[in-house]
């Protein structure tokens, strides 16, 4: 699991106009909460967080105010809905050795049974528990040919040593779907009960 080294800035100025003057700044509001301490309010660069945060649950060493250094994952984040750029991310305090409970992407590979069948994705991200220094990025698991009706459940997935489920393991995860009949477009329906009335 990657860590990020990240520099932060406590921050007293609260609201919609002090965060806007932050994301002005090229920074990003964020809190930083757990371990029953009070809420840590600060400001990390933009851009080094954008960057940082396209690794699910990655590990974020803080150097805060050049002070302190704490370890923390990301637990919400907060984008724009247009431009997509950040507008707020909470962090969750943690430290080694702890266990804690996230969500780790899943990723299918391999080709279906042959006939047009469906893969669905029930769950994107699998619940997992695990040491916060060794959160897996991602599970893959394989549905080389598989037919429809088939089901991949949680607790059939291999996960690293360390992690465990954080879910019931009879929980669905993927499953093939049957491929959909075409229908015949009504243009061809019509043109054929024209014919049928022709020949009548």
């Amino acid at each position: 699991m990657s860590e990020v080294k990240l520099a932060a800035e406590t921050r007293t100025e609260f609201g919609k106009g002090a965060a806007r003057r932050i994301r002005r700044d090229n920074k990003v509001p964020v809190v930083l909460y757990g371990h029953g301490a009070d809420p840590v309010h600060l400001t990390l660069p933009g851009h080094e967080l954008l960057l940082a945060l396209r690794t699910p649950n990655v590990l974020i060493s803080l150097d805060i105010d050049g002070k302190s250094n704490e370890l923390a994952i990301p637990k919400s984040v907060q984008r724009d809905a247009i431009r997509g750029h950040l507008e707020h991310v909470d962090l969750l305090l943690v430290s080694r050795g702890e266990k804690v409970n996230v969500e780790i992407p899943v990723h299918a590979e391999g080709e279906l049974a042959p006939g047009g069948n469906l893969l669905e994705h029930v769950l994107n991200a699998l619940p997992v528990e695990a040491e916060a220094t060794h959160i897996p990025e991602s599970v893959t698991v394989s549905v080389e040919g598989l037919e429809a009706g088939a089901a991949i459940l949680a607790k059939d997935i291999a996960l690293p040593d360390g992690t465990t489920l954080a879910v019931d393991g009879d929980t669905v995860v993927l499953q093939v779907l049957a491929a959909q009949a075409e229908e015949a477009p009504e243009g061809d329906a019509a043109g054929e009960s024209d014919e049928a009335v022709a020949e009548a």
